[in-house]
This record gives C-alpha cells, sequence and structure tokens, in this order.
C-alpha cells in the first residue's frame, strides 16, 4: 500500500489528490509515505507550504516503484484469466502482420478451443526475442532464431498503391513518380530506393515524404490519398481486390526476407502451442 500512496502522491504532488484517487485520508496517505521514507532511510519529497516536490532520490524511486506496479497489475490479470482454467498463449507478432492478418485469421480458434486463451503483444524488431514470455511468434526475418522452430508462411513481395483518385491518368514511367508523394515507412526507411534500385531507376528524392511507424499506417495513409505507399502486397490484397487502392506501378518487389512463425524447441509438444500450429497450417491450405 506504501507504494500506491507514494505513486499517486509524486504523479499528483499531492496528497490531497492521492488521498481522493486511492479513497484515503490525506493524513493516511502522509503516514504510508513518510513511513516508506523510514525504512528507505531517504527523504522522497521536498515538503513545503506552497508545494510538495520529488527529491532526485524520489524521482528514480518513482520511475522503479511504476515498473513494479505494472507488473504486479499484469500478474494480478494472468491470475484472474486463469480463474476458469484457461491456458494462456503468448504470442509476439509484427504490428501490421498481427493487425491485418493474424488477428483476422484467429476468428473462430476460441470456439475451437475454449480452454486456450491467446495474448498478443506487438513487437517491431524480431532481434530479441525473449522465449521464457514467448510461446509462439509471427515474425519477418531470415527463419534463424537461437533455440527456436521455425516455420514459413509466405514470402514478401512489395508493391507501390494508392487511392484510385490520386492518379489523374497511370503512370507512363518511372519518371512520372517525381510528382507524387511518396509515403515513407520508419519501419523499411530504405524501401523506396531499393524498389528504385531493383529497376535501375534513380530517384534522388526517395527518402522524401511523410514517415510513419509501420505498414498498416502507410496502407492508411494511401487511402485517404496522401501519397503512394509501398507496402507487401498481401497487406492489402482486399483493398486491392476491391478498388480501395490500386497498383500505381506494376512492378513487383521481391524481398529477401519471409514471414515466419516462430516458437521455441522446448514448447514444440505443448498442446496450446500444437493447436495454433495446427490452426495456422489448416488456414494457410484452405
Amino acid at each position: 500500500m506504501s507504494l500506491r500512496c507514494f505513486e499517486a502522491s509524486a504523479r499528483y504532488l499531492s496528497f490531497t489528490k492521492a488521498a481522493q484517487t486511492l479513497h484515503m485520508t490525506q493524513s493516511a496517505i502522509s503516514k504510508q509515505v513518510a513511513h516508506l521514507e523510514e525504512n528507505l532511510n531517504a527523504p522522497l519529497f521536498e515538503r513545503s507550504l506552497q508545494r510538495l516536490q520529488l527529491t532526485p532520490m524520489g524521482k528514480l524511486f518513482l520511475v522503479e516503484t511504476q515498473i513494479i506496479l505494472n507488473q504486479i497489475e499484469t500478474s494480478v490479470l494472468k491470475v484472474l484469466a486463469h480463474r476458469n482454467q484457461e491456458d494462456t498463449l503468448n504470442m509476439l507478432a509484427h504490428p501490421t502482420l498481427c493487425t491485418r492478418w493474424l488477428i483476422p485469421l484467429l476468428k473462430g480458434f476460441k470456439q475451437q478451443y475454449p480452454n486456450i486463451s491467446v495474448d498478443i503483444q506487438e513487437q517491431f524488431s524480431s532481434a530479441d526475442i525473449d522465449i521464457t514470455q514467448t510461446d509462439i511468434a509471427f515474425l519477418y526475418g531470415d527463419g534463424i532464431w537461437r533455440d527456436m522452430t521455425s516455420i514459413r508462411l509466405f514470402e514478401e513481395e512489395c508493391v507501390a498503391v494508392c487511392a484510385p483518385s490520386l492518379l489523374n491518368t497511370p503512370l507512363k514511367s518511372l519518371d512520372d513518380f517525381q510528382r507524387y508523394t511518396l509515403i515513407q515507412s520508419r519501419a523499411r526507411p530504405r524501401a523506396w530506393e531499393k524498389y528504385f534500385q531493383a529497376q535501375n531507376y534513380l530517384h534522388d528524392k526517395s527518402y522524401i515524404g511523410p514517415r510513419v511507424d509501420t505498414f498498416a499506417a502507410c496502407v492508411n495513409s494511401a487511402l485517404i490519398d496522401t501519397g503512394i505507399a509501398i507496402v507487401p502486397k498481401f497487406f492489402v490484397q482486399k483493398e486491392l481486390e476491391n478498388g480501395e487502392l490500386v497498383l500505381a506501378w506494376p512492378y513487383h518487389m521481391q524481398t529477401n526476407r519471409c514471414y515466419y512463425m516462430t516458437y521455441p524447441i522446448s514448447m514444440a509438444q505443448t498442446p496450446k502451442v500444437m493447436a495454433m500450429v495446427q490452426w495456422i497450417k489448416q488456414s494457410l491450405e484452405s
């Protein structure tokens, strides 16, 4: 309780507001914080009649306290999730892959496996995977991760897309790209450069344009007429089929990496992992 009293007081820089938030008296909050300072043998606040301020030690301790409280909250939620004897499948996924492919693919999974609860965390980088926290991951890369079994899902083929209304007339040459805004992705900062290089074309402004974090944001930007985006084709297959987006240029760029489903070798025979692997395989085959 003393940690929560300190965190609320530090967040508001007020014992009164902390008391209101935690439904306690101001005196009780103050006593809890004083007790914590006594145990730490260090002042956490500078007190005056006008205001409450954190000491340098208090600022440092606030960061640590918030981490601890967040961990406690996460643990409580996991315990509550297991109250009904469900087994949680912890998964990692590339953000756009998660949004535009994985989540729609999981429709019906809960009905077939009612005792498995899915917990998905989005992760940009596949370089550092904490296998102690991950049961299964869906990532972009070369398929080689230490102590992990990898199953290739599909190759990546990137295309340039835009809203139909953006193009007054179809592009006749790569020079025509000079007239349009190129939507940039922080996840693939050299995507446009590689796209043009693969066609032996030099675009001196391939890095210039509005920059967003994910391919999902690139797709949304293209949909609202912001410019032309270069994205993996399978992320926009639906939009290309229904006409919301069109190919700005017919070239398809094959990348040298793929998307994989990967899981720790030690988890290979775990029922929840086996269930998800089987589900994904069946979905890809159908």
